[in-house]
């Protein structure tokens, strides 16, 4: 038996069931964008997919609503994955686990992928209901979101007759979503200068972990801490005292996630071996106490380890501690026209030794371009100082606020018919497509809504199975009534 059959709407859980039931990372979604494809062609309808795995799905306009002007539906395809060491799932191969806890959907130990993966099922659901009376749709379903956008960036929207488009990814129900930052990528690697670890050393694992991590744009504001950052900071200070050298740092999975593990070996002076020890005893308080409340399974360990080979020269080796030390992280900038809304950060997602040298991956976001520049100048004069190579990508515009808006309108009046309000109007700090998709396509007129998700890119993510049927009923009342 399905784990979700009995949950309402039914059509939305089961194909969000159906997503589930084949591995979907980014980079891994061949399998999840050929089941859209059976699933249009099992239903008759008309559709495409491209190189990059993007799929585009037609649907001819029911009797009577062939004046209507046509509307686009769109969500993407790929998930972060996070698991727990423990899962014993591989998450490239093997499908996910769901489980249903009250009036919330979660998977066993991993991240669930409902972000997007409720949008898509949606939006399936509604060109599976063949009792809706709706204009001509046009379902567009994109991959590789999470790491770069690069579905939306590759694909080709010039079959598409629609100019209103309501994104399925946003988060939080209660919220249109009419505007988002956007941002850039940038990697920095020090180059390695390797040396023969010296006479008299021996070598420590240290490990930061517990922590809650999360989306780097919708929880950067949570003062969640940085398993990266909180290892540089520890390594610069015991530095000061020990003398020791880094061997390696990796930590963190993704760009775009608040990483929630860091694990550094170091070589410490054997006279000074007792002393490391007390200070990360030390250090595991302080950070304790400072992240008390934001992330209270945070915890610290160093313990001994076998002897590497090889370990950061003397000169290299403080280069890369201040760099570390002086890399920005979190919220630099709160939005002065919108309460609550960050408008710039930054994140260290991802820190890993590479043969040739160590490498830090930042995820910057901006709703304001000249800022975002600005963030992308000050790492580039960080890496220019400590001897850094540094380089960006996968930079990506943000959606702008529309003053005008008929889609918006429409939409406010369907969802204060279900929620018995007015919905907030909102931008948020997170990416979304449809910037992209205006850049594309200027005469867009976009909209995003979503369910109540909690922890997205997390094993703590979960979905409102409530806030999913009142959300669903908004898109079809907003649908009928489409002109």
């Amino acid at each position: 038996m399905a784990v979700l059959e009995g949950l309402e709407p039914k059509k939305v859980f089961e194909y969000f069931e159906m997503l589930c039931s084949v591995p979907h990372g980014s980079g891994n979604t061949k399998q999840v964008s050929d089941l859209c494809v059976k699933f249009a062609q099992e239903h008759g309808l008309r559709y495409v997919q491209d190189e990059y795995n993007n799929v585009i799905i037609w649907k001819a306009a029911s009797p009577g609503c062939e004046q209507a002007e046509p509307l686009i539906l769109q969500g993407h395809l790929d998930m972060v994955c996070a698991a727990e060491p423990d899962c014993g799932i591989d998450m490239e191969t093997e499908p996910i686990r769901l489980v249903v806890d009250g009036d919330w959907v979660k998977a066993d130990k991993t991240s669930l992928g409902a972000d997007n993966g409720i949008g898509v099922a949606m939006a399936l659901a509604i060109l599976d209901d063949d009792t809706l009376k709706h204009p001509r749709l046009e379902a567009v379903f994109t991959t590789d979101e999470e790491t770069g956008m690069f579905g939306a960036v590759g694909i080709d929207l010039s079959k598409l007759e629609g100019r209103c488009l309501i994104n399925l990814d946003s988060e939080e129900e209660g919220l249109l979503t009419v505007s988002c930052a956007g941002g850039v990528r940038v990697d920095c690697l020090l180059p390695a200068d390797w040396e023969k670890t010296p006479a008299g050393f021996c070598f420590y694992e240290v490990v930061i972990e517990g922590l809650k991590g999360g989306h780097s744009g919708a929880e950067i504001d949570k003062g969640r801490a940085s398993a990266a950052q909180l290892v540089g900071r520890f390594l610069y200070e015991a530095e000061k005292e020990t003398g020791l050298r880094v061997a390696s740092i990796t930590g963190g999975t993704f760009a775009n996630v608040i990483p929630l593990y860091c694990r550094a070996v170091v070589a410490v002076p054997e006279n000074k071996a007792e002393r490391f020890a007390e200070l990360c005893k030390i250090g595991e308080k302080m950070f304790r106490a400072e992240y008390a409340t934001a992330d209270p399974g945070l915890s610290m360990r160093a313990a001994p380890t076998e002897r590497e080979d090889c370990v950061f020269s003397a000169g290299r080796n403080k280069a890369l501690l201040n760099l570390l030390l002086l890399a920005p992280y979190g919220v630099q900038a709160m939005s002065m026209d919108i309460p609550g809304l960050v408008q710039t950060s930054l994140n260290l997602g991802v820190i890993k030794t590479e043969e040739n040298g160590i490498k830090l991956c930042f995820l910057l976001r901006s709703a304001i371009q000249s800022q975002k520049e600005m963030l992308v100048k000050q790492l580039q004069a960080l890496c220019a100082l400590f001897g850094a190579g540094f380089s960006t990508h996968d930079d990506y515009p943000g959606w702008a606020f529309r003053k005008e808006s008929r889609l918006r309108d429409a939409m406010s009046e369907a969802c204060e018919k279900v929620w018995g309000k007015k919905p907030g109007i909102t931008a948020t700090h997170g990416g979304l497509e449809c910037g992209l998709f205006m850049e594309k396509r200027p005469d867009f007129d976009c909209v995003s809504l979503g369910p109540e998700l909690h922890e997205v890119h997390s094993v703590r993510e979960r979905l409102s199975i409530s806030s999913t049927e009142r959300v669903y009923r908004i898109l079809r009342l907003f649908i009928e009534n489409w002109k």
